[in-house]
């Protein structure tokens, strides 16, 4: 595959650009793009076809459900309801680095949920990652743009050297602003959980209602928290 490389400023985006690499994903391609948290590996999440082409060019298994990136908080028709909870987290820290989980609609295919009931949502603050959402028209499913094993990218390069020949573009310039991948809080259970710290802390969760927490996990004997 021959891939495109397009460097891009994040604060004067080429909207051409972005355009046609929107078409790209619209129409079932691969793109890789920066976010405010770490490079993301890209499809049309509404596309079954697409969306497996991610696990190919990752090496990653299909278990493994994937995070859908939208452009507005206006993402109904992609869950069954929004919990009271779960507005409240987006209108205070959407755009962000924060993924929601909540049950999905019929809308979202099995292959992105890996099976699941539910999915994880998130609006990225990224100028470029947002543009290009829009741009498409359709959500995009996206784990990390790095070949799985590896750390995920955080810079242009890193993502030339995993995915050069498995994509249609790689698109960025600039590193990440966080650096590490969102907090993952699950609204489906009450009260919500997190599930993955990352950008969003627990602190700044726990201001929007009390009684969110990250439980304690047991392995080999050691508490990990």
């Amino acid at each position: 595959m021959d891939t495109k490389v397009k460097y891009l400023d994040a604060n004067k985006p080429d909207n051409k650009i972005i355009e046609e690499v929107g078409k790209t994903i619209r129409e079932g391609g691969l793109v890789a793009f920066p976010t405010e948290t770490v490079y993301g590996l890209g499809a049309n999440a509404l596309d079954s076809e697409a969306v497996k082409k991610i696990f190919i060019a990752k090496g990653r298994p299909q278990d493994n459900p994937l995070i859908v990136h939208v452009a507005s908080t206006k993402i109904d028709e992609f869950v069954q309801e929004v919990p009271y909870i779960a507005r409240k987290m987006m209108n205070k820290f959407w755009p962000g680095p924060l993924t929601l989980i909540m049950k999905k609609s019929s809308k979202i295919p099995d292959v992105t949920s890996a099976g699941l009931d539910s999915v994880g949502i998130r609006m990225p603050s990224n100028p470029v990652a947002n543009e290009l959402i829009k741009m498409a028209g359709v959500p995009i499913a996206a784990p990390s743009a790095n070949i799985s094993g590896k750390p995920s990218p955080t810079n242009i390069e890193r993502c030339i050297d995993d995915l050069m020949g498995k994509v249609e573009y790689i698109i960025g310039g600039e590193n990440c602003d966080v650096g590490l991948e969102s907090t993952i809080v699950d609204c489906t259970v009450e009260p919500p959980c997190v599930l993955r710290p990352g950008g969003i802390t627990l602190e700044m969760l726990k201001k929007i209602n009390q009684d969110i927490y990250r439980p304690c996990y047991y392995e080999k004997g050691r508490k990990r928290f």
